[in-house]
């Protein structure tokens, strides 16, 4: 599971059966290479701007309703920011 910020959404006006309910969203890692953006599915509301727990790979598959060709899957919105060390 990893750390990130949404910066943007996918909009898209076909998609495979299997993924429509979710919206497609860009989001960057908060640690590491900012330039590793990827697209994460989301049913849960994430917005731009928004901190949010992603899992990726086979951990995708326990965070389902429903099988589906997602390997990132936005699992929780994080009220706060870490504190900066």
């Amino acid at each position: 599971m990893l750390l990130g910020k949404v910066k943007g959404k996918i909009i898209s006006t076909r998609k495979h059966e299997k993924l429509v309910g979710y919206k497609l969203l860009i989001v960057e890692p908060y640690y590491g290479h900012k330039k590793d953006t990827f697209i994460a599915a989301d049913k849960l509301g994430a917005g731009i701007g928004e901190l949010v727990l992603v899992a990726r790979d086979y951990a995708v598959k326990s965070g389902l309703d429903k099988d589906a060709p997602i390997d990132a899957l936005v699992v929780g919105i994080v009220d706060r920011e870490p504190e900066k060390k």
